[in-house]
């Protein structure tokens, strides 16, 4: 469908946390959640309800967003091989266009220095040493047992160094668009994008106790779906959960509420710093000229199915918010079609009044200006894919008219109803009554990629990267064990 619209705005705020839960918005109700800040953007704007990442962990994700293709496209598989601007990015179409394009935040890109597009980059977070997780490239085979997991060793009331990063983003944030601001109708006026990055509600589980007191552990219900609970989990997952058991870290059902309490408090957290941003965009007379894009990497298990982080294909990891604002954009609608972080590339486009190129017509996304103006399609395909960390063999996601299909690549594949099984708890892919679902979903990922060969070429890269680093056992000791440090803010640009 092809739509005529207004003069857009020229201007583009991209705002993107890290690991927020699709599901754990206020405006979705029901939810033990308050994002009041974001709830609003969604009044003023349009919420795609059914938003998903292109891999549920962050260099691959981060890469496909940049990029606007899909992850075996381009071959930035796992933490260890990250961005670096060989594949053009729709910063570097942006800034080719003559528009100022600058983030201030987390990328997790390569390195500052490659050539990514944007020109200039404050408060930079890339992968560690430009190295990332070298040690999440051993998976061929996979190493049966991690080691004990690091995830909750800091946890509970106090202020981490992701809670001082996010508060020097928010504040280099505001004095940017302060600038813009200072230079309307002069002559160094021009057209701006700009990239915020935030870490919350990123582990590690630490958020300062005002924030903490809004969640009292003791009222937070257990996650659903619990192996000591009767859940069986499938074997790519139970392989998955074996090679690093973070649940097992966990220990006790008062640490996981208070786990679960942290994380929510990061949630509000975050939305704070995004209502601080907005209005500051408000205040400065910025607003109206200038589209307001939210989203995040993936989601996160959050406990349920004895699951934390991200890296499954289950809903808790991949479903991710997705919210627009601006001129051409429906106010107060949701919207019922897929969309994936692919489609921002041509959204970036259109919010700037830039025509794609001949050759951005085989890019996978569509302008979510189209998609937030057209009726909803339940026949558009969600789609992800990992090859990652933890991850015996290749798997791919895939949903469409109410239902999801995962397939592995060494495994049996899974299959949910959605209208029936929001929760995703029912294995169908072994009743016969389902078999012409399962077909139809083999059919369109088989005509997407061959499974079982980029599986194979996943492993090669990842099994050459490895052995540039000495070999498993030097692999397996390289690279940060848990989250990624913040940079330094006395080597920080801009």
């Amino acid at each position: 469908m092809t739509t005529k619209y207004r003069k857009r705005p020229r201007n583009l705020l991209f705002l993107l946390s890290d690991e927020h839960r699709g599901d754990l918005l206020g405006c979705e109700g029901s939810v033990p959640v308050a994002t009041p800040h974001l709830d609003l953007l969604a009044e003023q704007g349009t919420r795609f309800r059914h938003a998903y990442t292109p891999s549920p962990i962050c260099v691959p994700a981060r890469a496909a967003l940049a990029t606007g293709r899909w992850v075996h496209q381009t071959g930035y598989w796992d933490n260890a091989i990250a961005y670096e601007g060989r594949w053009t990015s729709w910063h570097h179409r942006l800034a080719a266009a003559g528009v100022r394009v600058e983030s201030i935040g987390k990328l997790h890109f390569r390195q500052i220095a490659d050539p990514t597009g944007f020109q200039q980059q404050h408060e930079a977070l890339h992968i560690h040493d430009g190295v990332g997780l070298v040690w999440g490239s051993v998976r061929d085979p996979l190493p049966l047992h991690r080691g004990p997991s690091p995830i909750f060793q800091d946890m509970g009331p106090g202020e981490s160094s992701y809670n001082r990063f996010d508060h020097r983003v928010t504040e280099r944030s505001i004095d940017w668009l302060a600038q813009r601001a200072k230079e309307q109708g002069g002559d160094e006026e021009r057209p701006w994008c700009l990239f915020v990055g935030l870490v919350a509600p990123h582990m590690p589980f630490v958020v300062p106790q005002s924030w903490l007191d809004r969640y009292p552990p003791e009222t937070i219900a257990l996650p659903a779906l619990h192996p000591e609970r009767g859940y069986r989990r499938h074997p790519w997952v139970e392989r998955m959960a074996r090679h690093w058991d973070h649940d097992a870290a966990a220990a006790t059902d008062e640490r996981r509420r208070l786990a679960m309490a942290c994380y929510y408090g990061l949630l509000s957290y975050m939305d704070h710093n995004v209502g601080r941003i907005l209005g500051a965009l408000d205040q400065l007379g910025l607003a109206d000229d200038t589209t307001v894009v939210y989203s995040s990497d993936h989601g996160d298990n959050l406990g349920s199915r004895g699951l934390w982080n991200k890296s499954t294909l289950y809903r808790e990891s991949t479903h991710i918010p997705m919210i627009v604002r601006g001129a051409d954009i429906p106010r107060g609608a949701v919207v019922d079609t897929h969309v994936n972080l692919v489609d921002v590339y041509p959204t970036a486009l259109d919010a700037c009044g830039i025509q794609p190129l001949l050759e951005e017509a085989a890019l996978p996304g569509a302008s979510l200006f189209e998609l937030a103006n057209s009726e909803d399609d339940a026949g558009r395909y969600a789609f992800s894919e990992y090859h990652a960390v933890g991850s015996d063999g290749a798997a791919y996601m895939l949903a469409a008219d109410g239902y999801k299909y995962h397939h592995y690549a060494n495994h049996d594949p899974e299959l949910f109803d959605l209208r029936q099984d929001p929760q995703e708890a029912r294995n169908l892919a072994g009743d016969e009554r389902y078999r012409p679902v399962i077909s139809r979903f083999e059919r369109e990922l088989c005509g997407r990629l061959d499974p079982a060969a980029v599986d194979r070429r996943a492993k090669r890269d990842q099994n050459d990267l490895v052995a540039r680093f000495g070999g498993r056992e030097a692999a397996l000791a390289t690279g940060n064990p848990g989250a990624t440090p913040i940079p330094d803010p006395t080597s920080a640009t801009g």
